[in-house]
């Protein structure tokens, strides 16, 4: 079946090759059989094979029958993203493409996520996109929608929790299932939508009312399809894991456990996948040893475990709650490195020289038992704060720490001095009560602990990365490509203003220049505006069969090993790593990876794009619970964000809201999009990326989850918070 499937997709491949070439002319089905000398008894296998192409969009049928790619009648196919005004963008299925705008007279009853095919209207030009219309609905997006269900006389609508679906959806009362205004609910689509009417549907499913405590979570976690309890046939084959290593698995492993070694993760962490052990050699190198959970001992391939794990793709940490990749009686129990109790490892022992370099290393099975689980926290008050209590509890690790602070900081000064870029921007901690109310916002502390860990990982990850790259095995690499050279390009005119510039050239940057802008701009009033543009302007990570390097860290090789309980890639690794150990990966089975990995790493990429849009949806949701009693008060925040119609800005505590433009009141301001300001045409007020301003809290929306902010001057917000002079002084 593989191999006819197989066969299917080289024989599109060459239809999509034939059709593509410049001397191509479209032709019919009868021409295309002449020319590939396709005989009579196939035409019924290539009518099939130019019907998939038609519906993925790759080619299109002439009202005369003749064949040929889009292009040639100025057509492109792709994804239409929607946006709640109504219009939206043709999003291209090759990557880094630029998206088309559709406007809203052009979008004829696409709805977002749709498969569309679309007639270009205006080509793309240096300073606008290209737009498009679309011509014909390919392939509709998902059936079911979760949204918040109000009610009427005679029928009802939902309106959907995802702004990029600009039309309601229609409710016959009789298909309601009981839902009053309020409820958060599952709609199915019955009916799509025609040019001038919603679509039509059914209530499949009432979540609870948008009140009622957890509602808004489950809500995230049914809008993007998340998964929920791990099938049965998934849970029997967890019935038969052991709690314990079973003593026949012990053989065979290098036994470190006399070996010092220690987890060092956050306090509430329960999947512990890592571990470490770290020695002086008496020529001056350091011996560190990275020992990972061996996750695929227990999760064999094709298995209905394995299988999960592999549609998950990742675990994903909601404000509230962990869905893991993995049960947890593997990822909290018999996988997780929990101190005191024998565990099996992979482990890659690096011997590493005073500048950093990677001397040598190996790659092993082990057995370990952990020493000690450490907090980052703890770690930290031992090094850092000289904790008396704590350091007369771990004396004995305290030489550990020591060597382990100076290792990290060897390996970070090596990394910066190759050009690797280091953004410290805050990361979101939530903090909620029983209920699942935030009672706290604030900065996820990065410490000297949690920086031993970083570079211990990130080393770790090179020097599988390389090994497996030289040995040319099939693997799965963590890839982070160059920049856009037209985003570098604006952004380089931008900065120039304030008189910063990026060496080289926008169409062929490294790293290193742009690290030297950062360190430029450390601790000026423009870091953080500068910072966010240096961000916008990169890629996104992810996972490729080929090995392309990684832009960010600088590094040429590079991969992600040290998660397996949390991570499909990071499970993969280690089943290539395994079975080359044991000389397994040669012949078929080396062939067979070598083919599934593209479709492995694809896999991957979407399904961690899936768990990072829920997590930051859940995180915007809390924000928007959290600063709802804090409406009419004062904030001193920074503009992160400008477009046309207007600011977003910052809180100290991450929180972000929007200054409206219809907000500011005050003078008629005239948006600068290349400097990324708005000037007043009276006053001369300048809000520009980076400035420090003060804002006050207008209304919050837990339906669109956003938050609305005004500007105020510096005396209404030291007016509010009491006296000018006792502020300053504290």
């Amino acid at each position: 079946m593989k191999e006819a499937t197989k066969s299917i997709q080289e024989r599109k491949q060459v239809i999509l090759e034939m059709m593509k070439h410049p001397q191509y002319v479209p032709m019919k089905i009868k021409e295309m059989m002449m020319m590939l000398q396709i005989p009579a008894s196939d035409r019924m296998e290539l009518e099939d094979i130019l019907g998939e192409l038609i519906s993925e969009g790759k080619i299109i049928r002439t009202k005369r029958g003749k064949f040929a790619i889009p292009q040639t009648y100025n057509l492109v196919a792709g994804t239409f993203q929607g946006h709640p005004k109504g219009f939206g963008f043709l999003i291209l299925d090759e990557e880094g493409e630029r998206d088309i705008f559709i406007p809203a007279s052009g979008v004829n009853g696409a709805l977002h996520k749709d498969r569309v095919m679309c007639r270009i209207t205006r080509p793309e030009t240096a300073e606008k996109r290209a737009e498009a219309e679309v011509i014909e609905i390919l392939r509709r997006g998902p059936e079911s929608l979760v949204g918040t269900y109000q009610e009427s006389q005679n029928f009802g609508f939902v309106v959907p929790d995802d702004q990029k679906y600009a039309r309601d959806i229609f409710i016959p009362k009789k298909f309601s299932k009981g839902a009053v205004t309020g409820h958060k609910v599952l709609v199915k689509i019955t009916d799509w939508a025609e040019e001038r009417r919603n679509p039509e549907g059914k209530i499949i499913s009432v979540l609870g009312h948008i009140n009622d405590p957890g509602v808004d979570i489950l809500s995230i976690i049914y809008q993007y399809d998340l998964p929920r309890e791990f099938p049965d046939e998934v849970m029997n084959e967890v019935e038969a894991v052991p709690s314990e290593v079973d003593e026949k698995d012990k053989k065979g492993r290098r036994d470190l456990r006399d070996l010092q070694m220690v987890t060092i993760d956050g306090e509430d962490a329960k999947d512990l996948d890592d571990a470490i052990s770290i020695e002086k050699l008496p020529n001056g190198h350091y011996r560190l040893g990275v020992h990972i959970a061996d996750v695929t001992h227990y999760v064999k391939e094709k298995s209905p475990l394995d299988l999960e794990a592999y549609e998950r793709g990742t675990s994903i940490y909601l404000v509230d709650r962990v869905i893991p990749m993995l049960p947890h009686k593997l990822s909290n129990g018999i996988c997780s490195l929990n101190a005191h109790v024998d565990r099996l490892a992979l482990t890659c022992m690096m011997d590493i020289d005073k500048n950093g370099n990677v001397q040598s290393h190996e790659i092993m099975e082990t057995l370990i038992n952990i020493d000690e689980r450490m907090s980052y926290t703890n770690v930290k008050k031992i090094l850092l704060d000289e904790d008396e209590a704590l350091k007369d509890r771990y004396k004995d690790f305290i030489p550990m720490f020591k060597t382990m602070e100076e290792l990290a900081e060897i390996l970070r000064k090596k990394r910066f001095k190759r050009g690797a870029i280091d953004f410290d921007f805050p990361e979101t901690k939530v903090i909620l009560d029983n209920e699942g109310v935030p009672i706290e916002m604030k900065p996820y502390d990065r410490n000297v602990a949690t920086r031993i860990i970083e570079e211990f990982m990130l080393v770790c990850n090179e020097t599988i990365a390389e090994d497996y790259f030289w040995q040319e095995k099939p693997f799965v690499y963590r890839s982070h490509e160059d920049p856009d050279p037209e985003k570098i390009l604006a952004l380089t005119e931008f900065i120039n203003n304030f008189g910063y510039h990026i060496k080289g050239n926008a169409a062929k940057i490294h790293p290193k220049d742009m690290q030297k802008v950062i360190e430029e701009i450390e601790g000026k009033p423009e870091e953080s505006i500068i910072n966010h543009l240096l961000l916008r302007s990169m890629k996104q990570a992810r996972y490729t069969a080929e090995c392309n390097g990684h832009f960010g860290l600088a590094a040429r090789y590079y991969c992600h090993f040290t998660s397996p309980i949390r991570r499909y890639p990071d499970l993969q690794i280690h089943r290539i790593i395994k079975a080359n150990l044991h000389h397994e990966l040669k012949g078929k089975r080396e062939a067979k990876l070598g083919e599934r990995m593209p479709e492995v790493a694809k896999q991957c990429s979407l399904r961690e794009r899936r768990a990072e849009e829920a997590e930051r949806e859940t995180i915007k949701l809390k924000k928007v619970e959290f600063m709802e009693q804090f409406i009419g008060k004062m904030f001193e925040g920074a503009i992160t964000g400008t477009t046309s119609w207007g600011c977003y800005v910052e809180l100290p505590n991450t929180v972000e809201g929007l200054v409206h433009v219809n907000e500011m009141a005050d003078d008629y301001y005239i948006y600068d999009e290349p400097g990324h300001r708005f000037i007043g045409e009276r006053t001369k007020q300048i809000y520009r990326l980076g400035d420090k301003v003060f804002v006050q809290v207008l209304k919050t929306d837990s339906m669109t989850r956003t938050i609305d902010f005004r500007f105020v001057t510096e005396e209404e917000f030291y007016k509010e918070q009491g006296s000018l002079v006792t502020l300053k002084d504290e």
